[in-house]
């Protein structure tokens, strides 16, 4: 959680361009054996935790229960609408907006969550500053700078990668069980339909067993450098345009 007084976001945003918030998106869902129900909340809040160290960025509390409806056939799952989702995203931005934080950054840790996407393209076609990150290309810069060997094709879910965040960033809440955990389903092409069950018994689908303390630290670090164009980008003069990796 945010540690912040009123005093000091009033020091942050003193003399800059424009004020950037920072807002996690997690889940509240299983994620195998080994990991916590809050994981994807985890690895948002970890990503955004090093965002915030790098950039003068107003950082929130995670929204923790999102869009987990594929979950539905694990206990301890809980889901709220995407209606809901994109409704408490887009409050939260105009409540912004109303204190003077005109850019807002969604930090998406469940793939789930595909409203996001929707929120972020309709407030910028209203004119409105936000963005989502990571994006794909973020996520496949930092699997390549850490050594990630699995895909993100087999990486579905509580494989290398969030089981790496979290050994770096949470190494208390990965129970054992996560090295002998491997399951491979590449071919997910009607889990939009039939849910996670329909491919998974234990509820992972990627190599939990190649993750590493090491390799969560430099996809953390990873991820703090690919945000620099995304912070250029709602700081600049025009908040739009093409912008070059």
């Amino acid at each position: 959680m945010p540690t912040d007084t009123t005093e000091d976001v009033r020091a942050r945003g003193a003399g800059v361009s424009a004020q950037v918030a920072v807002l996690p998106v997690g889940s509240f869902e299983q994620h195998g054996p080994f990991l916590p129900l809050a994981t994807d909340t985890l690895v948002a809040c970890a990503v955004a935790r090093e965002i915030a160290a790098a950039y003068p960025v107003h950082l929130l509390p995670p929204v923790t229960v999102s869009c987990s409806h594929e979950h539905a056939g694990w206990p301890g799952t809980v889901s709220i609408s995407a209606v809901t989702l994109h409704a408490v995203v887009r409050d939260i931005a105009a409540s912004l907006r109303r204190g003077g934080v005109d850019a807002l950054v969604v930090v998406n840790g469940h793939g789930g969550n595909y409203v996001l996407g929707n929120v972020v393209q309709e407030a910028s076609a209203r004119g409105e500053r936000m963005a989502l990150f990571p994006a794909v290309e973020d996520w496949e810069a930092a699997r390549e700078r850490a050594g990630v060997r699995t895909s993100l094709l087999t990486d579905m879910h509580a494989g290398e990668i969030e089981t790496s965040i979290l050994l770096h960033a949470h190494p208390e809440f990965v129970r054992p069980g996560y090295e002998s955990a491997d399951f491979v389903a590449d071919d997910r092409r009607h889990l939009l339909s039939l849910g996670m069950s329909a491919y998974t018994e234990s509820g992972v689908i990627g190599r939990p067993s190649l993750g590493s303390a090491e390799k969560g630290e430099e996809l953390l670090a990873s991820l703090a450098e690919s945000f620099r164009a995304t912070f250029a980008l709602l700081t600049s003069a025009e908040g739009s345009g093409e912008v070059r990796g």
